[in-house]
């Protein structure tokens, strides 16, 4: 379903927040779930400037400073932010959170989505507006004035971060928390409304780098050899696996009932790894940690974009900038995950971002 004159997801450039409010009415839950305790629920932390699009807002804020920035906020803030890249992803959380509380009314396994940023409290009016407007179902904030807020993360029970802002992404990493900074896709693709779908490369954000550094010190065909050798040897974990485990978790809850075919949660590991020389380890990896994806594409080397095209999901974490931008290019909400050797080989440019509009 798309609103009259478009495709895809909302977020487009130019697109009124009008037009943005009646496609998403019909994503929108139709009873809104209590909120659970955090140490029960699965919580994602995303920031101000992934949930919506701000462009306006920070260039004011680059131009003029922060109280023109503030004073402009206060003046709009009953003007709701058009979605940004996030916002598919948030509403996929949400239709989950309305089947699980079918099946299960007094169970707190839920999603807990936590509106994270470093924006002034009085900016919190024109968000909390934007919220209720799109009937989003966020109940805890944390605005930190021009304080980084990963400090605050753990105090939260954050199982994943997602922000625009690079620098604030590897410190939660560094941290030991799962994030990724997200990336609004080139052009709108429509996703799924009833099944969330995630997708996930495999080294360096669902393992360890353990083996992209053989690659990167011995070539391909030494790393061939070495994931042969070690192939019953399960690789370490990344920095996404815990991520993976909770939708794990919560696609059990609907196996339990019969309902593997219905699940609204579907996982996909999407890698540049080749099946017969290196997929194995992969799968015995996973299967050690009591874990699996739903389905498991190896690429041998070829472009993610056009096969996360057929997938569609709402969000695909990768650790090398190549592929996110590839998956941008075909219209794939893509997030960069910071983690492993490729980072310190190259450091990827990234757009300059502004301490009061994450």
């Amino acid at each position: 379903m798309e609103p009259p004159g478009t495709a895809g997801a909302p977020g487009a450039a130019g697109r009124p927040w009008e037009e943005a409010k009646a496609f998403y009415d019909n994503l929108a839950p139709k009873k809104k779930p209590k909120s659970p305790k955090p140490e029960n629920a699965i919580t994602i932390a995303v920031s101000s400037r992934a949930l919506f699009r701000m462009e306006e807002e920070q260039k004011i804020y680059n131009e003029q400073g922060v109280e023109a920035y503030v004073k402009y906020q206060l003046d709009h803030e009953n003007e709701p932010f058009l979605p940004g890249a996030a916002f598919p992803f948030v509403k996929a959380l949400e239709a989950v959170n309305t089947q699980l509380c079918e099946l299960y009314p007094d169970s707190e396994e839920l999603f807990d989505i936590v509106l994270m940023t470093n924006n002034h409290a009085q900016v919190g009016v024109r968000l909390i507006n934007s919220i209720n407007h799109y009937d989003l179902f966020i109940e805890r904030f944390c605005m930190t004035g021009g304080n980084s807020p990963i400090c605050y993360l753990k105090a939260y029970h954050t199982n994943l971060y997602l922000s625009s802002d690079a620098e604030k992404v590897s410190g939660a990493i560094e941290e030991g928390i799962a994030a990724a900074t997200i990336f609004s896709p080139s052009k709108d693709l429509e996703v799924s409304e009833n099944q969330l779908r995630v997708a996930f490369d495999g080294d360096a954000v669902l393992f360890s780098d353990e083996s992209e550094q053989i690659v990167k010190a011995h070539g391909l065909d030494m790393f061939f050899e070495h994931e042969k050798a070690h192939e019953n040897k399960p690789l370490a974990q990344g920095p996404l696996k815990g991520f993976l485990e909770a939708l794990g978790k919560l696609q059990k809850k609907f196996y339990s009932k019969g309902l593997r075919m219905e699940c609204p949660i579907r996982t996909y590991l999407v890698t540049a790894r080749s099946a017969a020389s290196s997929g194995a380890r992969a799968l015995k990896t996973l299967r050690s940690w009591g874990l699996e994806t739903d389905e498991a594409l190896f690429l041998a080397g070829a472009p993610k974009g056009p096969l996360l095209k057929k997938i569609r999901p709402h969000i695909f974490f990768d650790d090398q900038m190549f592929h996110v931008e590839g998956a941008k290019e075909m219209g794939t909400v893509a997030a960069h995950v910071p983690y492993g050797i490729a980072q310190k080989h190259k450091r990827p440019a990234q757009e300059k971002q502004t301490p009061n509009s994450k």
